[in-house]
C-alpha cells in the first residue's frame, strides 16, 4: 500500500510503513521498532503528567498496549506519533480522574487504568488484628483471581507482583524480549480487571 502523500516528513513515512508491517503482517520487529522509538518520549510525557515514575512506566506500557490493539483504526491523516501521543494523554487523564479516591480496597484494581496490585498499602507493622485479617483476606482473594489466568499470564503476574521482580528480571528469567513481557503483563492486568468486574456483577 502506498504511503499517503500528506505524510511529508521522512519520519512520518517510516512510521507508517512500520504500522503497515505490524497490522497487515503481524511483524513483531515492526511492533518492537515502534515501541523502541517512542517509549522514552511517551514515558517523559506521562512522567510530567503524573509526577510518579512507577505510574508513568505502567501507563507507558498501557499506551502501547492500547495503540497496538487499535492499530487497525489508525489512518495516516496525522502522523503515527501524533496519534500515539493522543492515546497516551487521554489514557493518563482518565487514570488521574480515577485516582482521586485513594483507597486500599481490592476493587480498585478494576477501576484504575494501571491496576497495580502492589501499590495499595496497609502498614505491615500495624498491631490492629482486624486490619491484618482484612489485608490477608485481600491477598488471598487476589491469589484466587490470579489462579484463573492462563499459565503464561499467571506466571508473569506472580513474578511481577508477588515476587516483585523488575521487567528486566522477568525477561531474563523467562528468556523473553522485554517488550513482550510488558505487553503480556498489560494483557494480564486487563484480564484480571475483567475477572474482578465479573465477580462484582455476580454479587
Amino acid at each position: 500500500m502506498e504511503v499517503k502523500s500528506h505524510l511529508t516528513s521522512e519520519k512520518a513515512q517510516r512510521d507508517y510503513l512500520l504500522v503497515q508491517r505490524a497490522r497487515e503482517h503481524g511483524d513483531q520487529r515492526a511492533y518492537a521498532d515502534l515501541m523502541r522509538m517512542y517509549k522514552e518520549p511517551i514515558y517523559l510525557l506521562l512522567l510530567k503528567m503524573t509526577n510518579n515514575p512507577i505510574e508513568a512506566d505502567d501507563l507507558t506500557i498501557e499506551t502501547f498496549g492500547k495503540a497496538f490493539a487499535s492499530l487497525h483504526l489508525y489512518t495516516p491523516t496525522h502522523a503515527f506519533s501524533t496519534w500515539l501521543y493522543s492515546i497516551a494523554t487521554n489514557n493518563c487523564v482518565d487514570y488521574i480522574r480515577k485516582r482521586r479516591l485513594q483507597t486500599v480496597y481490592l476493587d480498585d484494581i478494576c477501576t484504575t487504568s494501571v491496576g497495580d496490585v502492589y501499590e495499595y498499602s496497609i502498614p505491615s507493622e500495624s498491631n490492629n488484628p482486624e486490619e491484618s485479617f482484612i489485608h490477608e483476606q485481600r491477598i488471598n482473594l487476589l491469589r484466587e483471581v490470579v489462579r484463573q489466568l492462563k499459565p503464561r499470564y499467571r506466571r508473569l503476574v506472580e513474578m511481577r507482583y508477588f515476587d516483585e521482580k523488575t521487567y528486566e528480571e522477568i525477561a531474563s528469567e523467562l528468556n523473553m524480549p522485554l517488550g513482550t513481557v510488558k505487553i503480556q503483563l498489560f494483557r494480564a492486568r486487563d484480564l484480571l480487571r475483567n475477572i474482578l468486574n465479573g465477580k462484582k456483577e455476580s454479587i
